[in-house]
Order: structure tokens, then C-alpha cells, then sequence
């Protein structure tokens, strides 16, 4: 506390900025998961585990959106905080807990696909194993998912760590002792790294053998959809690489220097840094309604009937076709009928 005063952290420039942008991302985030919740729920009817993990990623966003009204104020009250510390430590902890869940998410959809698209050996009928077929398996890894975060962040928020400053949220904090917190958020950064890496081979397998399949047999009518579709894979590497990777490539930096005594520039640069990185982090909240997009043709396609019918007389929704579960998997039946799973 005492060294904090005579080391102003943040940087006086970066205020309005930091509002302002965090009340955009707050904006745009809430009406692109709402609007995506809409169509899961009232539009997008097929039960499959893409849809589950979908539905959890954007309640995630929406919670962690939530959080973001509270750095807006921090940040146009002049830095100030004067809602105690306890709940100070709430939005931080959920914020981090959110982003987090949808990482993981993410990762499980990576994982989902490629179970059934490249398929596990010795699996009967189809790309995958009889147990990845329905949509409970993703429900009971959602509800194991959300109470673990719950049983790992409560006691975040309800321990004091002994470094709280009067006044202050979301800033630099020497952890010396309070390593334990510095423990696990390295920890948060080794299971971030585990999913990229999941993510990585996943999209890139599925990828690979999409376009394989439409090099192969080009005079199917699915050929080119195939070949869209593994570049829509890389789309959502793209998105999840520009949100995530920055901030935890930093943030190991970030808490080794918290856990030893550094110069007042150094806890400077290190603050200013957190604050850019954490910008990304928050801006996937807005990306990733553009990715339900991406990963679902079914979505795609109901919310294109919805926009379509506001724009002109409203269709009946009992007149659409039937909609594929979504473009990944429906484009892997014919991968399975030609080639070894």
C-alpha cells in the first residue's frame, strides 16, 4: 500500500480511452449474445453437443460482460474505486473465472468436432464413439465445468490476500505474500496453453482433411462447401489466437514480477501492459457471436430466416427445412462414407 502511493500505477492518459472502449465491448458484446441466445433457444432447434457448449460460451460472455460496468465506472471516476473490496475482488474474480470457462469451452468444441469428424479407431458406425452422439455428454461437462469454477472462485473472493489498497481495483498487486493466487493463476495459464494446443491440432486435422476431401473428389456437389469450411476453422483460430494469445504470452512475465521485489517502472510497465492485453481478452465476448456464426451452419442459416423475416413479411418457422446440426459435422457423412474413420 504504502509503496503503491508513492508508485502511481495507472496511467492518467489511458482513462477515457479505457472507459470508452470497455463501454463499446460491453455494447456490442451483450446484443451479439443475446441475439445468439435467441436463436439457440427459440430458433435453432436441433439438440447436438455443438449447440450445448455454444448456449454455456455465451452465457459465459454474458457474465463476464456483466463485470465490464464496473471498469467503466473505475475508470470514469478517476481511478477510484468505492465499492469496497470485497466486491472488488467479485468482479475480478468472475471476470477471470468467465473468460476462462469460455476458453475451455472452446476447447471442448475443438475436441467435440474432431472426435467425430477424424474419428477414434475401432469406433462402430460413423466418426465417433456411441457416447459423443447425443448432446448429454456435453451437458454433464458443462454443469462438472461451471461448479468446479464455482468451488475454485468463491474462496477467491471471500479470503482476504492482505494487499488490498483503499480505493483501488483492477491494478498491479505484489503477491510475496500471497503467492498462492500467483500459483494458480499459473496454473490458469498452463490449462490456457493445453487448449490452444488442443485447438491447434484439432482445427488444424479437421482442416486438413476437408480439404483433402474436396482436392480428392472435386465433382461432388459438396466439394467447394468443403473447402470453405476448413478455411471457416481457421477463422476461429484466428479470432481465438488474437483475443487469448497476447495476454497469457505476458502474463507468466506478469506474475513472476509480482512475486519479487521490482522497480516502480517496472510495476509501471507492467500495469500499463496487463490493462492493453486485457482489452483483447474482453473484446472475444464481442468476437464470439461472430464464431457461433462460423461454427454452426444451422445458426447461420436461422438467423438469416429471422433477419430476413423482420425485413419482410415474417416467414413461419414451420416452413423452413429442416436444418443441418451444423456444417462441420454434417460435411464429415460423406468423409466417413469415403474414407476410413
Amino acid at each position: 500500500g504504502r509503496f503503491n502511493r508513492s508508485c502511481p500505477l495507472e496511467e492518467e492518459n489511458l482513462r477515457l480511452p479505457l472507459a470508452v472502449l470497455y463501454s463499446l465491448i460491453f455494447l456490442f458484446g451483450l446484443a451479439g449474445n443475446l441475439l445468439a441466445l435467441w436463436v439457440f433457444f427459440f430458433l435453432h432447434s436441433r439438440r447436438n453437443s455443438v449447440r450445448v457448449f455454444l448456449i454455456n460460451v455465451a452465457v459465459a460472455d454474458l457474465v463476464l460482460l456483466a463485470c465490464l460496468p464496473f471498469r467503466v465506472l473505475y475508470h470514469a471516476q478517476g481511478n477510484v474505486w468505492s465499492l469496497g473490496p470485497r466486491m472488488c475482488k467479485a468482479v475480478g474474480n468472475l471476470f477471470y473465472m468467465n473468460m476462462y470457462v469460455s476458453i475451455t469451452l472452446m476447447g471442448l468444441i475443438s475436441l467435440d468436432r474432431y472426435l467425430k469428424i477424424i474419428g477414434v479407431r475401432g469406433s462402430q458406425r460413423g466418426c465417433g464413439p456411441r457416447w459423443l452422439r447425443g448432446s448429454r455428454w456435453s451437458l454433464v461437462t458443462c454443469v462438472l465445468l461451471w461448479s468446479g469454477s464455482l468451488v475454485m472462485v468463491v474462496p477467491m473472493i471471500a479470503l482476504a490476500e492482505g494487499n488490498e489498497e483503499p480505493g483501488k481495483c483492477f491494478q498491479y498487486k505484489q503477491r510475496k505474500h500471497a503467492r498462492g493466487k500467483a500459483y494458480f493463476n499459473l496454473f490458469m495459464v498452463a490449462v490456457f496453453w493445453l487448449v490452444f494446443a488442443v485447438l491447434l491440432v484439432s482445427y488444424g486435422r479437421i482442416a486438413r482433411r476437408l480439404l483433402r476431401a474436396s482436392r480428392d473428389k472435386p465433382d461432388l456437389p459438396n466439394a467447394l462447401r468443403y473447402a470453405r469450411t476448413a478455411r471457416k476453422s481457421f477463422v476461429v483460430l484466428l479470432l481465438f489466437t488474437i483475443c487469448f494469445v497476447p495476454y497469457h504470452a505476458f502474463r507468466g512475465f506478469y506474475v513472476a514480477s509480482q512475486l519479487r521485489d521490482v522497480s516502480c517502472e517496472t510495476r509501471r510497465l507492467m500495469d500499463l501492459t496487463n490493462e492493453l492485453m486485457l482489452l483483447f481478452s474482453a473484446l472475444n465476448s464481442c468476437l464470439d457471436p461472430v464464431m457461433y456464426f462460423m461454427l454452426s451452419g444451422s445458426v447461420r442459416k436461422a438467423t438469416t430466416q429471422a433477419l430476413s423475416a423482420v425485413q419482410k413479411e415474417p416467414v413461419p418457422l414451420s416452413s423452413c427445412k429442416p436444418m443441418a446440426s451444423d456444417s462441420l459435422i454434417s460435411h464429415s457423412m460423406f468423409i466417413c462414407k469415403h474414407s476410413s474413420c
